[in-house]
């Protein structure tokens, strides 16, 4: 059994998708919250319990704390919890927040539920989803501050000329095997440098990398 809390402004769309995800064995509703400090609060109340939340399905844009703040302090304070981000499509740049503070993936709020399910159950195995378009929306979507004038992460400074291109080519779309061919190099290399990219960085996989890299591609590019 997978463990939800619904985290929403909107007292009508908790208690639509709880309605809908409860219809699956699998899945149940262990509590709702409207806004992001009282789904901590929830969080807080029901740790350690029979009950505890195993993902979190999170909006984003909502009174007194947003998704955003609420998907860092639950990832930084409950790792084993996952989130996963409910959108629409006008909530490109807090998503993106969003998977850079560590949620596992987003998808659309009218996705339909066995999608919705599947992406559950992905998530809930540790593994990052998202709706049709919306990863590559994501890499070409402006974000609010400009990357030639954001300061550089030391740990990204820190990365190795290969590995500044492998992530460049990562925040393009290519698969290792792309990459291997565009840099004349194995696909086993590849995959270390792309282990090693992710341990400098503290990313989870390379979603979070492609996300970070789209902010500071003009740097990767020099």
């Amino acid at each position: 059994m997978i463990r939800l809390l619904l985290v929403d402004d909107q007292i009508i769309i908790r208690q639509g998708l709880k309605n809908l995800l409860e219809s699956k064995s699998d899945l149940q509703v262990v509590g709702d919250a409207e806004n992001g400090q009282l789904a901590i609060e929830a969080v807080e109340a029901l740790y350690g319990t029979p009950l505890q939340p195993d993902v979190v399905l999170m909006d984003v844009r909502m009174p007194i704390m947003d998704g955003v703040a609420a998907t860092r302090l639950l990832c930084q304070r409950f790792p084993e919890i996952q989130v996963l981000v409910l959108t629409t499509f006008d909530d490109d740049e807090y998503v993106s927040q969003a998977m850079r503070h560590g949620a596992k993936g987003y998808l659309l709020k009218h996705t339909p539920l066995e999608e919705l399910a599947i992406a559950i159950r992905s998530v809930h195995q540790g593994y990052t989803h998202m709706g049709p378009g919306l990863f590559e929306k994501a890499l070409t979507t402006p974000h609010i501050s400009n990357p030639i004038h954001s300061a550089i992460p030391s740990e990204l400074a820190e990365l190795s000329p290969r590995e500044k291109e492998v992530l460049r080519l990562i925040a393009m779309g290519l698969s290792n095997r792309e990459i291997a061919h565009t840099l004349y190099i194995s696909e086993r290399t590849v995959r270390n440098h792309v282990t090693s990219i992710l341990g400098q960085l503290q990313l989870r996989d390379r979603t979070q990398a492609a996300l970070l890299a789209s902010t500071f591609l003009s740097y990767l590019e020099i």
